[in-house]
């Protein structure tokens, strides 16, 4: 053996290569760790330790069980999950065996349910001491008293987080999943999503949370949290603590960079929330609502052109599925990008509001391209009716924008009045193009042509229209010619 292999380090090394290298159809990594394993005693420890590392489910730990094995690993399936109920519970012995490799464990995934199986091991015992990660449901949580643990995830809200998050006050890293249903159709009770919110209270060292809604004092707690850069509030139930409005008072989220809502069945309260607060650290904002009014719209466009964001704000997407008031016409439009030209640092804007119409006319598209200098993607989703400008007006607008890649915004090309024939001002950095076209306008090949010298790295226009298809046909002729030119001058 190469004297080098004796020096830890090297071989940690080593072996954290052979921990990256992809699945083969005939070798997988853990495969390749454990023949690491048996090689030699030099060898074992840190090979075991990359094993061990990261483990999805209790069945490998189970699989040291002798009593268990042929059970988790017969004709190379892994069973215990579908007869847990009638397997008997570890006895100290077996227990022994299950925590042989618990030690080396810093990330474990538990979705199975068999916690009888470890009746026999005492409430804090600390089985995984090591361990930093986590996943699982709640039924688990009195086995894992690891003071390393820093990331976890759970599946449930009950009693048993009462106790934890106490435990726990070094947590970074929270996620906690709350089911729409459990199970006969009723949504989370009360007085789990109050006892949610008090234990968060508990929670100091936050740097990411993800979790359902929260109440007032909650919010209050977050707001002073100076670790906390990441929050994400999914709903995904009708119920959940009401906000008394008129107890809200002004709050600063100083260092927030990501704020997230999801699956909103009820967008008020978290319109209300960013109507009292401020983040004059934020990045991304991401808001999507299953239903929202034009009234609700309009205050959270208000709402966040207020939160001090003006200068960091770089990334936005806001998505409503549904119109609250469905039973109106397809008539009320709404205007969020007046609210957004404060951004100048904006990046990406996307707008999905099914059921409505979003405003947008050529002066305004004119105004955005000149505010936002540093856009990528610009995407806007209507349901109905589109402005008009004219291919001037788009492609001086598109020019203003070096860096945008990605285009898509409701607007009818409505008159062409650029010379297909004139030098132009190419942009080499736009790919995706989806605009409408107006039916008045027939010379598929003269846009074609237009659209291949202004924007060379267009394939084509994103868009059903009878009349883009035509023009993307005579793009694509342009395309093969030119490639053919190329490939011949070569």
């Amino acid at each position: 053996m190469h004297q080098a292999l004796l020096v830890p380090e090297v071989l940690l090394e080593i072996f954290a290569c052979v921990n990256t290298i992809p699945f083969t159809e005939t070798t997988s990594t853990q495969q390749s760790l454990a023949a690491l394993a048996r090689t030699c005693k030099i060898f074992h420890e840190p090979a075991m330790d990359l094993l061990w590392t990261e483990i999805h489910g209790l069945e490998p730990l189970l699989g040291c069980v002798t009593r268990l094995h042929p059970l988790i690993y017969r004709r190379g399936k892994r069973r215990v999950e579908r007869r847990a109920k009638g397997i008997e519970p570890l006895s100290a012995h077996e227990a022994r065996q299950f925590m042989r490799h618990s030690s080396r464990i810093r990330t474990l995934e538990i979705q199975c349910q068999h916690p009888h199986l470890l009746s026999v091991i005492p409430a804090e015992a600390c089985i995984f001491p090591r361990l930093k990660s986590l996943s699982l449901s709640t039924t688990y949580l009195n086995f894992f008293l690891s003071r390393m643990l820093h990331r976890c995830q759970l599946l449930g809200v009950d009693e048993s987080l009462q106790s934890f998050v106490t435990r726990y006050i070094a947590l970074e890293h929270l996620r906690i999943y709350t089911p729409l249903s459990d199970g006969d159709g009723s949504t989370p009770a009360a007085d789990e999503l109050s006892l949610l919110s008090d234990r968060i209270r508990w929670c100091t060292r936050l740097v990411t949370l993800s979790c359902p809604m929260l109440d007032l004092a909650a919010w209050k707690h977050l707001s002073h949290l100076p670790t906390l850069r990441k929050l994400e509030i999914d709903q995904g139930y009708n119920d959940h603590p009401s906000l008394p409005k008129q107890d809200i008072v002004n709050l600063s989220f100083l260092n927030i960079t990501r704020l997230s809502f999801q699956e909103l069945y009820d967008a008020g309260d978290i319109i209300t929330v960013m109507q009292h607060s401020q983040f004059p650290s934020l990045k991304e904002f991401e808001f999507e609502a299953n239903r929202l009014s034009s009234e609700e719209a309009e205050q959270l466009f208000h709402a966040l052109s207020h939160c001090k964001a003006c200068r960091t704000l770089e990334e936005i997407t806001i998505c409503s599925l549904e119109r609250k008031f469905a039973g109106s016409q397809y008539d009320e439009s709404l205007t969020p990008i007046p609210h957004f030209l404060c951004f100048t640092r904006l990046r990406t804007l996307k707008l999905m509001f099914y059921g409505f119409c979003i405003y947008l006319d050529k002066d305004m598209l004119l105004q955005a391209m000149s505010s936002w200098p540093h856009i990528r993607t610009l995407e806007i989703e209507e349901s109905d009716l589109s402005s008009e400008v004219s291919l001037r007006g788009l492609l001086t607008a598109i020019g203003l924008c070096p860096q945008l890649d990605t285009l898509q915004v409701p607007i009818k090309i409505a008159t062409i009045d650029i010379d297909p024939d004139a030098e132009p001002i190419q942009h080499t950095s736009l790919e995706s193009l989806d605009l409408d076209l107006s039916e008045s306008l027939t010379d598929a090949e003269t846009i074609a042509r237009i659209i291949s010298a202004w924007f060379p790295c267009v394939g084509g226009v994103h868009n059903l229209n009878g009349c883009w298809s035509q023009v993307n046909r005579h793009l694509r002729s342009l395309r093969t010619a030119t490639a053919s030119c190329v490939t011949g001058a070569s």
